[in-house]
């Protein structure tokens, strides 16, 4: 029998705080959903939770677009509604607070969407056509914020927000994701104080181990999802909950606050996904999923986690043309319960992470993998170790210029290569995240660096929109053709159940170059028939031939619906980068050619 959410919040309460602590969090929490339930019910009705092959996430800046005077939510709707209806499900707008630094990640008031950006309206409006997934930045906040201002004048009760430590303090343990001071000295009413920074000196951490912090954040998360978030994204949770002597990642309080506020969303907008953000090896990532809840079809934590292993184990396929990492990987993957997924991308804002890769590649090929981005323009970032070095965090470079040599283009292999990585993506179990620079496959851009001196900002160039729609359209430039395949992968994707998300895969080792996989899924809800697609991505510049194995047991007639070809033989060839989506041939489906992939 599935235990109610309201006696789950009590009893991770009590847990987090005691007995006597935790029973008056509960008793003041409990109010305050009640006046949440009524709110939100009063909101349009929301989408049912259940996602499919129909669903793809584009993650994007509010700003990404512009088009003076029309504030940029609105220039980001009409961008999607002219180029992508029909390609994507949902929109990832990354911090769209007032923010005081690292491009809206110190967040100076949750509650309020950046004036320069639009207006709640403005989010409603998306919401009314794609899925809403918004950022809860709520690990830290800006020094510019008014808790943190509060704080520093000694008011209460943001005197106890924020982590203040001793100079003398032991805080060798500490994971650090950055090469950067963990305490940044502040002066207050009472004068300097060491306050706790894991980002940085603008990102004040908060205090989770003060009841109050978190009420107060459990009402920021139900305001988004009052106003239209169906997906709220827990950005560098990992780090939430600070404990001297021990490594203050992944603590056990973390993972019950994440629980909490998974049973306060069942208490009162069930409907809504939590998805977590924590770039760190796989087997802790996959942590942030919780457990099955007892009688129920539900995990008890995040029903999505970043898939940040894919990304790394992906460009090393097609760095050394040899799928063998990546798929030996693949093949381990699964989830705790029915009803949670990855969230599978390979481009994001913060360039490309390689810890997830610890274990499975090794330091040399890491080490390739940086070579390669640096030789093609980019910058590496690094984290602090324990033992005072420091070790490679992540790759500051756009996808596309990783893949391909700004300084040799060759158009028709670099286009073909980089949809080549995006199969591999949209093929996978789960739901794909899309970075919006993948869609075009923009280059780094080196002007934005040279103006922030940040290294990834050669990944978050903002486009002038009437600029990005002429190169688009223009066949000079190899953005329009990347568009365009990409846009036909997304819609030939969402019309075969076998990509459902929870559908099934397998691995077959069919040939080194060669990523293939075989995904299935029932046709509907409790259908008999089963929709069948194997997918091969020849992740080298040379043609290759591969075998198809009897065993398969659809026979020798598969159609491709990437390129529209028939193939009779057990034989399956494919040039260099090129991907195939094949289905059994005794279908009607009429799908043309996708273009480059």
């Amino acid at each position: 029998m599935t235990t109610p959410p309201e006696q789950r919040i009590r009893t991770l309460l009590t847990t987090l705080y005691g007995e006597e602590v935790g029973e008056r969090c509960w008793l003041r929490l409990r109010r305050r959903l009640e006046s949440w339930r009524a709110q939100i019910a009063a909101q349009p009705a929301r989408r049912p939770a259940k996602l499919s092959e129909q669903d793809a996430i584009l993650i994007t800046y509010g700003d990404q677009f512009n088009d003076p005077p029309e504030p940029p939510l609105r220039t980001l709707k009409r961008f999607l509604d002219r180029h992508l209806a029909g390609c994507i499900s949902g929109v990832h707008i990354l911090p769209c607070f007032p923010y005081s630094s690292d491009d809206g990640f110190a967040v100076i008031d949750f509650m309020r969407v950046d004036p320069g950006l639009g207006d709640w309206d403005d989010i409603a409006a998306l919401g009314q056509d794609y899925r809403i997934m918004l950022d809860a930045v709520i690990n830290h906040v800006s020094a510019q914020s008014a808790w943190f201002q509060a704080f520093r004048r000694g008011e209460k009760p943001y005197a106890d927000y924020f982590i203040r430590v001793a100079p003398d303090t032991d805080l060798s343990q500490v994971v650090r994701p950055r090469a950067l001071p963990l305490l940044t000295p502040v002066e207050t009413e009472n004068g300097v104080q060491q306050v706790w920074t894991t980002f940085s000196a603008d990102q004040v951490d908060l205090n989770y181990a003060n009841p109050d912090v978190l009420l107060d954040i459990t009402d920021v998360l139900l305001e988004y999802v009052r106003r239209g978030a169906e997906i709220i994204r827990l950005d560098a949770i990992a780090y939430l909950w600070k404990e001297v002597g021990t490594p203050c990642i992944h603590l056990p309080q973390t993972h019950l606050v994440i629980k909490l506020w998974r049973a306060v969303l069942d208490a009162v907008a069930p409907d809504v996904l939590l998805i977590t953000e924590t770039n760190v090896p796989h087997a802790e990532n996959v942590s942030y999923f919780g457990q099955p809840l007892p009688g129920s079809d539900r995990t008890d934590e995040a029903q999505l986690v970043y898939n940040f292993t894919l990304a790394p184990l992906t460009l090393h396929a097609l760095h050394t043309g040899d799928v063998r990492r990546l798929q030996e990987w693949v093949a381990t993957l699964s989830t705790p319960v029915a009803g949670a997924m990855y969230f599978n991308f390979i481009a994001s804002h913060d360039g490309i992470g390689v810890r997830p890769a610890e274990g499975i590649l090794s330091p040399e090929e890491v080490q390739a993998l940086v070579d390669r981005t640096l030789a093609h323009g980019g910058q590496v970032s690094y984290k602090g170790d324990a033992d005072g070095s420091r070790s490679v965090y992540e790759l500051n470079t756009t996808l596309y210029d990783f893949l391909n040599d700004p300084a040799r283009p060759q158009p028709q292999v670099d286009v073909r290569r980089f949809l080549a990585s995006q199969v591999i993506l949209l093929s996978l179990a789960g739901i794909p995240g899309i970075y919006v620079h993948s869609l075009f496959g923009s280059r780094n851009c080196h002007h934005c660096y040279a103006e922030t001196g940040r290294v990834r900002s050669l990944n978050r160039e903002k486009f002038e929109l009437s600029d990005l729609e002429a190169r688009l359209r223009s066949p000079r430039h190899h953005e329009g053709r990347v568009f365009a395949g990409y846009r036909r992968l997304l819609r030939v994707r969402r019309t075969r159940p076998a990509f459902r998300p929870d559908g099934q895969q397998r691995v077959l080792h069919l040939h080194r170059a060669v990523f293939s996989l075989l995904r299935s899924a029932p046709v509907g809800e409790g259908s008999v028939e089963t929709d069948v697609l194997l997918c091969l991505v020849n992740v080298s510049p040379n043609a290759v031939q591969v075998r198809l194995p009897a065993e398969l047991g659809y026979g020798h007639r598969w159609r491709d619906l990437l390129s529209g070809d028939h193939l009779v033989e057990s034989v399956v060839p494919l040039r260099g980068y090129q991907s195939r989506w094949l289905v059994p041939d005794d279908e009607n489906n009429e799908a043309g050619p996708a273009g480059p992939a």
